[in-house]
């Protein structure tokens, strides 16, 4: 079966199938797993080239909802008939529920209900580690500096700040992007400061430029250098690498409660 990916999220989920090996196409942003560096490349996930996808005749084509503009690569898909599914994970058991509908729609079904089982059962032992930590300190995610954006409650990171021993510094707030200013952050007094800006590699974030805002070289957090600057590929795609981005983070946060 040849199958096309149009998002790394789409990619990395075909991965944790272990059915990488159909995969005859990738959208240019899915650098995971390692082989895939080599197969052709269809555009940005936000603007992919149908005519290339069409040329290469897949059986299935994974696309995905999970980027505000992506809608016009399922209307195109739509439009020329070509096999597709659409997943739109916006919860860990949306990402399992996933495993199951793509491996049961690429033909191999025992493949999702294995990984979805292995998945769940990853986050149910971190969720026990996590149930015994008395002191959940609060994560500020940022997944953009300016204008400053985190995610609110409807997101994977609150679950993922959560079975790490945590919680999410903007979970009050019912949306899954939040649209705020470093003011805000600084009067939440958060414990932890979470960088991981999209589309930014770690190493091209300095943490010292949260010491230019305003205020925020007076906060705790910074004061006792609780900065993370974290791997955006493993909290800000909604695949099932967030839960080795959750591993991560519990042991930096709970380096003892953690420790492997």
């Amino acid at each position: 079966m040849k199958i096309l990916s149009l998002c790394p999220s789409n990619t990395e989920l075909v991965e944790y199938l272990g059915l990488t090996d159909m995969l005859a196409g990738v959208d240019d942003y899915s650098d995971w797993p390692e082989q895939v560096s080599n197969l052709p490349r269809l555009g940005p996930d936000l603007s992919i080239n149908m005519d290339k996808v069409e040329e290469l005749k897949p059986d299935l084509v994974l696309a995905s909802l999970s980027v505000p503009g992506m809608e016009k690569n399922v209307a195109e898909l739509e439009k020329r008939q070509i096999p597709h599914i659409v997943l739109n994970p916006q919860s860990l058991a949306d990402i399992a529920n996933d495993l199951v509908f793509a491996a049961e729609k690429i033909g191999r079904p025992e493949r999702g209900i294995l990984a979805a089982k292995q998945f769940t059962e990853k986050i149910e032992e971190l969720k026990r580690i996590s149930s015994r930590i008395k002191k959940n300190p609060s994560l500020y995610w940022e997944w953009w500096p300016k204008p400053v954006f985190t995610p609110g409650k409807v997101n994977w990171l609150t679950e993922i700040s959560e079975i790490a021993g945590g919680w999410n510094l903007f979970a009050d707030v019912e949306l899954a992007s939040v649209q705020t200013d470093w003011e805000d952050v600084l009067n939440r007094q958060p414990d932890y400061i979470c960088l991981a800006w999209v589309g930014v590699r770690r190493e091209k974030v300095n943490p010292e430029i949260v010491l230019k805002r305003p205020g925020w070289s007076e906060m705790e957090a910074v004061k006792q250098n609780r900065i993370l600057v974290l791997e955006e590929e493993l909290y800000c795609r909604p695949s099932p690498r967030l839960i080795e981005g959750a591993i991560k983070l519990a042991e930096k946060i709970h380096p003892q409660e953690f420790s492997v």
